[in-house]
């Protein structure tokens, strides 16, 4: 029987191929030396839309802080907020800490094992489900995430985008990876594939010298995509204002923080720095510059050191205020950017990234 115009022997060189590439060049990193389901759910909610350096140190320091489902389930909110710190889309940790409470009341603390069961969880979709089924539990079920895609449309010669083929062309290439899926390791191979399309078939210059599955690609190199959405720029400024601080017998340095408001569409609840009245800094009052992306924006970011007495002057007013111990500030949930300025004005500490050797990648800072 052919599958997709690809013949069964021609499957089981794929598969074969595949694996031993994966174990010769795989990276190491933390997730990968566990199967605990709860390990790779947090670490498969972290991965999404987030590059793997960043997902590394966050990964770490939120696995030493909740070990296990149960201690997440019954941390609050905030305290989980303030490990997400960094990785951005913070409703994915909202929607985790929220299901992880459901399984430790409704399932006795033990995560589903099937994909079916596990899309029934607050946050759990078909990639994430899929995910830890196959890899945790060792389910011949498939896993398509975007390199997933680019892999298999590569391979077959599809033109990519959903402008291009839409729900017929995602229908296509879940059929395909679900045929492709080795009954025996499942997980190694879905892990397999995604680590292709990560490090070898990148959307830009693939390296198909080093592909396992060249022999049978139909493309070979860069193939027509839908182009990303242009990025947009937009030019922020924020107030950052600190004093010293008394307590009894203790002297300290504060920080001015705000809250977003909880009807913000994005990241309701966190803190940040006041916003500036006015975008235009003047030179001699000027701190630092930096740029920070958030989705499909550049912000181009001015901060100000802002005195105590000039603050209801410079800034828009805003949700709760409040003056934070730095040591206090650096366990709160903070916005990705705030985190950033504070640890760029020695404010807190820089907490040093994982050695590992992911693909060249760049970083917007």
């Amino acid at each position: 029987m052919v599958i997709q115009g690809i013949e069964p022997t021609t499957i089981a060189k794929l598969r074969e191929r595949l694996l031993g590439w994966y174990a010769r060049n795989q990276r190491d990193l933390p997730w990968r030396r566990s199967r605990d389901p709860y390990a790779i759910w947090v670490s498969e909610i972290m991965l999404q839309q987030t590059r793997v350096a960043v997902v590394v140190e966050r990964y770490q320091a939120f696995m030493m802080r909740f070990p296990t489902l149960l201690s997440l389930a019954l941390a609050p909110e905030q305290a989980v907020l303030a490990l997400w710190s960094g990785l951005g889309y913070y409703r994915r940790a909202r929607m985790l800490h929220k299901a992880a409470q459901f399984v430790a009341g409704q399932c006795r603390g033990t995560l589903p094992t099937t994909a079916e069961e596990l899309r029934v969880l607050p946050g759990i979709g078909a990639y994430t489900a899929a995910a830890i089924a196959s890899i945790a539990h060792g389910e011949r079920v498939a896993v398509v995430d975007g390199n997933v895609e680019r892999v298999l449309c590569r391979l077959q010669g599809w033109e990519m985008g959903s402008r291009v083929g839409g729900a017929a062309l995602r229908r296509k290439i879940e059929a395909l990876a679900a045929e492709l899926v080795d009954p025996l390791r499942p997980g190694d191979f879905n892990q397999a594939l995604m680590e292709l399309g990560a490090t070898v078939c990148s959307p830009r210059n693939p390296r198909c010298q080093m592909c396992p599955l060249a022999t049978d690609c139909s493309t070979r190199g860069e193939h027509k995509t839908t182009p990303k959405p242009r990025m947009l720029s937009q030019e922020v400024a924020y107030a950052l204002s600190v004093r010293t601080g008394r307590r009894p017998g203790l002297t300290h340095r504060e920080v001015l923080l705000q809250q977003r408001p909880a009807s913000q569409t994005v990241m309701p609840g966190l803190w940040e720095l006041p916003a500036l009245s006015e975008a235009a800094v003047p030179e001699q009052a000027l701190h630092m510059t930096l740029r920070h992306a958030i989705m499909q924006v550049n912000y181009y970011v001015r901060i100000r050191v802002v005195f105590e007495e000039e603050i209801e002057a410079l800034t828009v007013a805003g949700g709760e205020r409040r003056w934070v111990p730095l040591n206090e500030a650096n366990e709160m949930a903070l916005t990705g950017l705030t985190r950033k300025v504070l640890i760029r004005a020695h404010l807190l500490p820089t907490v040093s990234p994982d050695a590992i050797a992911p693909p060249a990648e760049v970083e917007v800072v």
